[in-house]
């Protein structure tokens, strides 16, 4: 009677021992398998180094590496076979994809599954009509003068009210206080995007955990979603997905919270009304009725318009503190602007440059773009190839293989660049004073072609903005010193670890004041 309810008791945990075996072996077969019957990748170099990741031997981050293999490829262009992958740092080949064959090179639904658990139908993980629709609409709202105009006034009131009182504080404690910057500039930058794209205050939201938690949700989904594009076969992931397993049970949890985030801001725009209103989310809502669809569209604007600021805000703080000779510069055009309109004479606490006084500052512009060169928030943007086809470079592509044009490793070509391109140096970007842009699939930090950034325009301004009032008041330290940054994954470029620092508040003398 004993052993038969010994049995009994054990027949359970037995169970779960023998199925777990079992779709452990299945899942380490599928690899085996599907290793085994990529062409090339027993014999292929590049692909041993990635599945044993011996690149890391001699780089921090895999897009350091890339970037060293596309500068010693002759064509600019290499093949990972075991993902299936074309990687190319040839303008002609990006000018190829993006304009001259665009047809050929949409996302593709293999794209589109990788991570349409997070954003769904948004129009970055779409084409055709849906595609067409959101853009349509979009560039009606980003393109109009009243819109960007009340983005200005978000951001120059967000400076005021939030980031400043906050620095200020901060630096009060004579630099004692250490801050996690890119922190900082993703809050900054989710405020913002809630008040420009869902005209809603981020702090009135009725949300049941504290937005810290909602924000490291988005980061992990992010994350996540960004290993299922490295994973060797959609396979792999689609089975943990079926099994709610590992990586992919944490990423249904995250994309659980980020759903819930984006519901209530969906709540709270009905509520408030959107049929007279003029942001984009409400511009929407007049044409969409699918709540769904509508989640889709505000994930797809938190991502844009988040991430990409705070990425961009986050490198260009801690390139400036290797570099207090472009501080200095930057800081001599600021104040040369601003002594010539009168505005530091406002008498405001805070002194935020008009959208005049901006477009003059050249110098900031340049350097501005010469830290979008160097750390691009997108390091790397990847079509499906959708007929055989050649790239100009020579490259046959067969149908169905995954292309990847590279702005990080773009950045890094001295073919484009010259032999200084690994040095920080706004003034490749001015010609007598002016600044003078590049050739887009030369520097497709922006996209080009068709799907050129809709908010190229406002994400320069938000970034012009908060650079030039913060560096005007405050004097930032990097903590730890100068080193090269390690990514974590991610769709948009995260630094691991955040990047600590302290905030000083700037006596400037007398001389740097002006004399109304």
């Amino acid at each position: 009677m004993e052993q038969q309810l010994l049995m009994e008791a054990l027949q359970l945990p037995l169970s779960i021992l023998y199925f777990s075996f079992a779709i452990s072996f299945l899942y380490f077969s599928l690899i085996f398998f599907f290793l085994r019957s990529r062409p090339g990748c027993n014999s292929c170099e590049l692909c041993k180094s990635y599945l044993d990741s011996s690149w890391s031997k001699s780089f921090d981050n895999i897009v350091d590496w890339y970037a060293h293999l596309l500068r010693q490829s002759p064509t600019q262009t290499i093949h990972i076979h075991v993902l299936d992958n074309i990687i190319t740092a040839n303008p002609d080949n990006v000018e190829y994809m993006l304009k001259t064959n665009f047809d050929n090179f949409p996302k593709g639904k293999a794209f589109s599954s990788i991570l349409g658990d997070l954003l769904g139908n948004g129009i970055f993980n779409v084409d055709g009509e849906r595609w067409n629709f959101q853009r349509k609409m979009a560039s009606l709202e980003l393109g109009s003068l009243s819109v960007r105009t009340h983005a200005f006034a978000v951001v120059s009131d967000q400076l005021r009210t939030r980031l400043f009182p906050l620095l200020h504080s901060v630096s009060s404690g004579g630099g004692a206080n250490l801050i996690d910057l890119q922190d900082i500039f993703r809050r900054f930058s989710f405020d913002t995007i809630c008040k420009i794209s869902f005209g809603i205050d981020a702090g009135c939201l009725d949300l049941s955990l504290p937005m810290s938690e909602f924000a490291a949700a988005f980061d992990t989904a992010t994350g996540l979603s960004a290993r299922r594009a490295a994973a060797t076969s959609p396979a792999l992931w689609r089975l943990k997905r079926l099994l709610n397993w590992g990586s992919e049970r944490e990423l249904r949890k995250a994309i659980g919270l980020v759903d819930m985030l984006a519901d209530e801001v969906i709540r709270q725009r009905k509520r408030l009304g959107f049929s007279s209103r003029d942001d984009l989310l409400s511009r929407f809502m007049g044409s969409v009725t699918d709540d769904k669809y509508l989640r889709d569209i505000a994930v797809s604007f938190l991502l844009a318009g988040r991430d990409t600021v705070a990425s961009g805000l986050t490198a260009f703080f801690f390139l400036l503190s290797s570099h207090p000779e472009v501080v200095a510069k930057m800081r001599e055009e600021i104040d040369g602007v601003l002594l010539m309109t009168n505005n530091c004479c406002s008498g405001q606490d805070y002194i935020v440059p008009s959208y005049d006084e901006l477009r003059a500052m050249n110098y900031v512009h340049a350097a501005l773009y010469e830290c979008l060169r160097l750390y691009p928030p997108v390091q790397f943007d990847s079509k499906f190839c959708l007929e055989d086809d050649v790239l100009p470079d020579g490259t046959f592509v067969k149908k169905g293989t995954r292309v990847t044009y590279h702005p990080y490793a773009m950045g890094r070509m001295e073919s484009i660049w010259g032999a200084d391109y690994s040095s920080f140096k706004p003034e490749r970007w001015l010609r007598d004073g002016a600044f003078v842009p590049k050739n887009p699939y030369e520097f497709p930090v922006f996209q080009g072609g068709r799907r050129v950034c809709l908010g190229k325009e406002m994400a320069l301004m938000d970034m012009k903005t908060v650079v030039v009032s913060v560096i005007r008041e405050f004097d930032v330290e990097v903590a730890g010193g100068v080193r090269l940054p390690k990514f974590a994954s991610g769709l948009t470029a995260t630094l691991s670890g955040g990047l600590p620092a302290r905030v000083h508040l700037r006596h400037r003398r007398v001389s740097e004041e002006c004399h109304c």
